[in-house]
């Protein structure tokens, strides 16, 4: 689309790829405080339907773009209906217990995990229909005119059925408004962040944001870069086995163990688990290299595919955040300005850190430092730190197991 709208050097389409992407994220970020301010003053239904409704028309304007300007201008708009996420998380907190919130979160992280599988496809099933269908499309001028708009009418749809589902058929969770009682004034930003714990649990959601990006950033270039610079030099059918892999990983581990584990080990012990995780797969993403440098390739196909399939429980560690955030929330009131405040920073982070480890994998590689694996080192010595966080979590926010007093101790109470 970029192409389409005058951009005619292909080395100019990335950067302006990524310039939409980082405008949005921070125009999110921007913004995301005042939703989750609402959301906790006014509840969180209204705001989940004015948010996916502001959505759905942005998002259907988006494919309707001439230039790249636009493009951008429709794109940060976007930015500002963000607030149907921070209500979200906080709805399915308040319709959880402790007991029952990890299994209700890992139904939430699947299915944010099938929209990111689906979402694409639709895009690129219907951009450019008059071209792809021109029996169906090929007479009709709207689309021959705006290529890319069919994809953002659909995309936009479902934002908008979004919005009437919730309005018609979602209950209100925010305590006081289903009590009826007077909304009180909500703790100040400042206040919440000086609040028992929560400072600390922000700082860990941030760290693992940062090395989840920065992975995620490198990963397809990765794979791309020839061998002999450090990469596996995979084909774009080799690099959808390889996300397919992780894909199927992540959804077996968040719905299969993680509720499981969660409530015998809690969620300290899911950070432990998931965290000490990391450093191997970043530690086989070298050896793959070698072994095929080396010529050993059934071996370097057996390690990668166990390493992904091991690395993927990393995904539970990102349930485990929003878990450790709903412990250490203050009151149920200010669950919407903790996940905002949580949500602010990671949207700041995604704005420059996929960027900033492109640039480290990029002249790694173009120096040859360490063979091509300067970023790998990074990321290894950043997974070892979050890992020493996770000790730091507070006690309140470990979600450890009830404790289960034997008969000696039954009596001695009694």
């Amino acid at each position: 689309m970029i192409a389409f709208n005058g951009v005619e050097r292909e080395e100019d389409v990335g950067f302006y790829a990524g310039l939409i992407e980082s405008l949005f994220s921070l125009v999110q970020m921007s913004t995301m405080m005042g939703w989750g301010w609402a959301a906790d003053r006014y509840g969180r239904k209204p705001i989940l339907v004015w948010s996916n409704a502001g959505g759905a028309i942005v998002i259907t304007l988006f494919g309707f773009g001439k230039t790249i300007w636009q493009m951008i201008l429709f794109r940060c708009m976007a930015g500002l209906f963000s607030g149907s996420v921070v209500s979200i998380r906080a709805m399915i907190s308040e319709n959880s217990t402790k007991k029952t919130q990890a299994r209700a979160f890992s139904f939430w992280a699947a299915a944010g995990n099938l929209g990111i599988f689906i979402g694409p496809f639709i895009g690129g099933a219907l951009a450019n229909p008059a071209s792809l269908y021109p029996s169906v499309f090929g007479s009709i001028t709207l689309f021959r005119e705006y290529p890319y708009a069919l994809a953002t009418i659909v995309a936009g749809a479902f934002s908008a059925s979004a919005a009437i589902l919730s309005a018609l058929f979602l209950n209100e969770t925010l305590p006081d408004k289903i009590a009826g009682r007077k909304e009180e004034s909500p703790m100040s930003t400042w206040q919440l962040l000086k609040s028992p714990g929560v400072a600390i649990v922000l700082v860990i959601n941030n760290f693992c944001a940062i090395i989840g990006l920065g992975y995620t950033a490198v990963m397809p270039v990765f794979w791309y870069t020839s061998i002999r610079l450090g990469g596996y030099a995979f084909s774009p059918f080799q690099e959808s086995i390889f996300l397919a892999t992780f894909g199927v990983g992540q959804a077996l581990w968040g719905l299969l163990a993680l509720p499981p584990f969660q409530r015998r080990f809690g969620t300290i012990g899911i950070f432990r688990f998931a965290w000490s995780a990391w450093p191997l797969l970043f530690l086989a993403s070298v050896a793959g290299n070698y072994l095929l440098r080396w010529g050993y390739e059934t071996s370097f196909w057996v390690l990668s595919i166990s390493s992904i399939l091991l690395g993927s429980s990393i995904s539970m560690a990102y349930t485990g955040t929003q878990l450790a955030l709903n412990d250490i929330a203050p009151t149920p009131q200010t669950l919407g300005t903790l996940n905002a405040i949580a949500l602010t920073v990671v949207s700041g982070v995604r704005a420059f850190v996929p960027a900033l480890f492109g640039a480290i994998f990029a002249t790694g590689v173009k120096y040859q430092i360490l063979d091509g694996h300067l970023v790998w080192l990074v990321l290894i010595v950043l997974a070892i730190i979050l890992r020493i966080f996770a000790e730091w979590l507070p006690e309140k926010a470990r979600g450890l197991p009830e404790k289960k007093f034997d008969r000696d101790e039954e009596q001695h109470l009694d």
